[in-house]
């Protein structure tokens, strides 16, 4: 049985032998299983949507251990909460435990989103502007996972 990495997202480190062109150095991608627990593949992203990518065709096959092993994990698209204040340079600045969407750009660096409440919106939501602030590892790796729950549309 091959050893392959879990399902989720990487980011490159070396191009893929033999898949230079579709896996270079230095880009996201998602490792996955089908639901019938056949062969484990890579894709690359697809769409970005409210700022998660959603993937699709074409998928490739990972049949090579000693690649999979030079994939970088990286955390999940998703809410977080900031572990320090962030200055800019500017002026300005996010706070510490402020909620923030993390996504990536297709190199899979790190990409923050902080959560705004609009005072005089009609919902009681928070949003999420499509601008962020790319930011480095040393961050990324350190990001608080915030558990907001997903609601899913009422059925009619």
């Amino acid at each position: 049985m091959l050893e392959l990495p879990d399902t989720g997202l990487y980011r490159t480190t070396t191009a893929m032998p033999g898949q230079e062109d579709a896996f270079p150095a230095n880009v996201l991608v998602y490792v996955g299983q089908p639901q019938n627990g056949g062969v484990k593949f890579l894709v690359r992203p697809g769409q970005n949507r409210r700022n998660r990518w959603f993937w699709g065709e074409p998928t490739t096959p990972l049949r090579s251990p000693t690649w999979a092993r030079t994939l970088k994990s990286i955390p999940p698209e998703g809410f977080y909460t900031l572990p320090e204040s962030v200055e800019f340079e500017n002026g300005g600045r996010w706070l510490k435990n402020a909620i923030v969407q993390l996504g990536y750009n297709e190199k899979a660096q790190g990409i923050l989103f902080v959560a705004e409440w609009k005072e005089d919106a009609d919902d009681n939501a928070l949003h999420f502007s499509d601008r962020g602030l790319l930011i480095e590892d040393r961050l990324l790796e350190r990001l608080v996972w915030a558990p907001i729950l997903p609601v899913r549309p009422e059925a009619e």
